[in-house]
């Protein structure tokens, strides 16, 4: 039996719980709540999107990615795991506008509810230009734009690798190209230029090209060009990423990043060798125009034989000269015949 206590609003307080007449609400465990709420909030925000700025970024050990979405008003924790984290397209960084995809729930652990992202995405060619700036910063950072570690490209290269789509238009006008200049050997290495896993097959072209050994049953290039047609800074972001900017900074082959139009400028361009404004203008830049080398060879035989036509003609001059102040042969005998004429005597 439980003691009442006066309260202060006249009511009587207990000190035990029991049961009343009529009541048909338990108490619930701790345990049981959670889950009721986790029910309810999962119900109820099944799949939402969310758009907001990272801020506490950073990835696990164990692969899964955390972070937190803010905007001027409030804040909600995000996780991503290891699977979805796995297959970004960017690296996200703070301050970074992004759009999540997911399901909203709740960690019965701290109290707290969290969203579970399926799909993160940059906001916006804005918020992309930002994430183009900080990377470029930090690679830049890094020494990897120096000019002190530019090669420069072979003037004649016997054989060029290219790094691109193999049906494009794109491999079309550098065979194209080459072929009116300067016919040359080309070893294309197929790879994606857009879209999930590009990154990570043009790095794999790159190096793959580096790994090459001299004279072996696939020739090494002496020159390497990574190449893309035009498109959006989405479109073209595979170049920006980070691999493949590893990758062509890396490469002791030299390298020429025609990626985009004249106006489209990617980290592949700062990290190649030299940028080209077109796939096209590369292949200007691989090779020189060979009547144009024909005309000069030709030009240097002219040159080198006139040289020694010089030269032999001057020689034939100066022993002309010395031969004029020689003794006439008469002069050199006439002494020796009168000693042999008087011995003779």
């Amino acid at each position: 039996m439980s003691v009442p206590f006066p309260s202060d609003d006249g009511t009587e307080a207990r000190l035990l719980a029991e049961a009343t007449a009529g009541d048909n609400a338990p108490a619930l465990s701790v345990t049981q709540l959670s889950a009721a709420i986790k029910r309810t909030v999962e119900d109820g925000f099944a799949r939402v999107r969310v758009r907001g700025e990272l801020s506490g970024a950073k990835r696990a050990a164990s692969g899964h990615f955390y972070a937190a979405l803010k905007d001027d008003n409030a804040l909600i924790d995000m996780v991503m795991w290891k699977g979805q984290a796995a297959r970004l397209a960017f690296r996200p960084e703070d301050g970074i506008e992004v759009i999540a995809t997911g399901k909203l729930t709740t960690y019965p652990g701290r109290s707290k509810y969290q969203l579970v992202v399926e799909s993160l995405e940059v906001a916006g060619e804005g918020a992309l230009m930002l994430l183009f700036e900080k990377l470029k910063a930090r690679l830049g950072a890094e020494g990897l734009f120096d000019r002190e570690g530019k090669q420069s490209l072979p003037y004649l290269p016997r054989v060029i690798g290219v790094v691109t789509s193999p049906t494009g238009a794109v491999i079309r006008d550098i065979l194209h190209r080459l072929a009116d200049r300067c016919p040359t050997r080309v070893i294309l290495w197929p790879v994606l230029v857009q879209g999930e896993g590009a990154a990570a097959q043009v790095a794999n072209a790159v190096r793959g090209f580096d790994a090459l050994a001299p004279g072996g049953p696939v020739p090494r290039p002496d020159l390497v060009i990574v190449a893309r047609g035009g498109g959006s800074i989405e479109d073209l972001w595979a170049f920006n990423e980070e691999i493949v900017v590893r990758a062509i900074a890396d490469c002791r082959i030299p390298t020429i990043s025609a990626v985009g139009h004249e106006t489209d400028v990617t980290l592949a361009d700062y990290a190649a060798d030299m940028r080209a404004p077109t796939p096209t203008a590369a292949a200007e830049m691989a090779v020189p125009v060979r009547a144009e080398l024909i005309a000069q060879l030709a030009t240097w035989r002219s040159r080198m034989t006139g040289a020694a036509t010089r030269h032999r003609t001057l020689a034939g001059e100066r022993l002309t000269a010395l031969a004029r102040h020689l003794p006439k042969r008469e002069a050199l005998y006439a002494p020796q015949r009168q000693r042999l004429d008087d011995a003779a005597d």
